[in-house]
């Protein structure tokens, strides 16, 4: 089926991933990856750590506190040394492991910054279950937009994806003309965007931006690798534009509240996913609210009620 062809919210995800967890796997020259035993609705079949370069190599992402995780990138890297430790993003499953990498390697860690919201906490909210957040973790050193990192015989350039978390961080690899996407973009399911960590427009101009940078080959937090990541990327674009629209059908019908929504426009989901599903429809709502689209009482929370804003 064409790119012209296909309906806007028909997304071409892989779901097959055959890496075990503790198998180191080499993807191509000075690029490992082994898998994290941590599988979950959220994760697939768990998370992916990446080891760069040879000799003397960084590891982007060690996962969550898995000793046996950490005991498998250890053994992976068995007479090498780690220079580098590269975090994409302060979720539990991709930071916690860093204290456990840095206490063995003596590595210097590399990350946007601690974790944080992206806007701040309305007063009638709770903090979200969905965010995951790793609020513990503090790089050694601080990195922004186009920052450049190099290593023995490789180069990764910092590329700002917020979004899925207000620090998330992608990693360009020069040599190996590929992009780290962290949890931004996962070729197996769409990524949770659950305000306030998350953020609806940041992630859009996020997409925006990956679609117009020249890395084809998308190396994600969970799953496998990613071809052609521009163009899947713009199919994720059109799935969120028809998320808003589905949005807006139904409180085109009338006042709601987000249960009905997700209950009208995630059908067959898992339900172990609802909530994660009602943050998400959260975070177009919040957009909506923003542009004058859609109107609620006081604050834009998950428990509010919605409607189409008077023209």
């Amino acid at each position: 089926m064409s790119d012209e062809n296909r309906p806007e919210d028909d997304v071409p995800f892989n779901r097959e991933f055959a890496l075990q967890p503790g198998v180191v796997e080499e993807i191509r020259p000075g690029l490992r990856r082994v898998l994290c035993n941590n599988p979950s609705p959220f994760t697939f079949t768990g998370t992916v750590s990446y080891i760069v370069g040879r000799g003397k190599v960084a590891i982007i992402d060690p996962g969550p506190a898995d000793e046996a995780h950490a005991a498998a990138l250890l053994d992976a890297v068995k007479g090498e040394t780690v220079t580098h430790i590269l975090v994409t993003h302060t979720h539990k499953d991709h930071s916690p492991g860093t204290p456990l990498i840095k206490q063995a390697t003596g590595a210097t860690v590399y990350a946007e910054g601690p974790h944080r919201a992206s806007r701040p906490y309305f007063e009638s909210e709770t903090v979200s279950t969905e965010s995951g957040a790793d609020r513990s973790f503090k790089p050694d050193v601080e990195i922004r937009d186009g920052d450049v990192i190099e290593g023995d015989g490789w180069t990764i350039e910092s590329v700002a994806t917020p979004g899925h978390t207000a620090n998330h961080m992608a990693f360009a690899w020069r040599e190996g003309d590929a992009l780290f996407v962290g949890d931004h973009i996962m070729g197996w399911s769409t990524t949770i965007v659950a305000p306030p960590d998350g953020s609806m427009p940041d992630y859009m101009a996020s997409l925006d931006r990956l679609i117009g940078r020249d890395e084809q080959l998308y190396l994600s937090g969970h799953g496998a690798e990613i071809p052609e990541g521009p163009r899947y990327s713009r199919f994720l674009k059109r799935h969120r534009l028809a998320r808003e629209a589905s949005i807006l059908h139904r409180l085109g019908k009338g006042e709601t509240d987000i249960p009905s929504m997700v209950r009208a426009i995630y059908i067959g989901i898992d339900p172990r996913l609802v909530g994660a599903a009602g943050y998400s429809v959260l975070a177009h709502l919040e957009d909506l609210v923003m542009r004058g689209v859609v109107a609620t009482e006081g604050d834009p929370v998950i428990s509010g009620r919605y409607r189409l804003a008077r023209s």
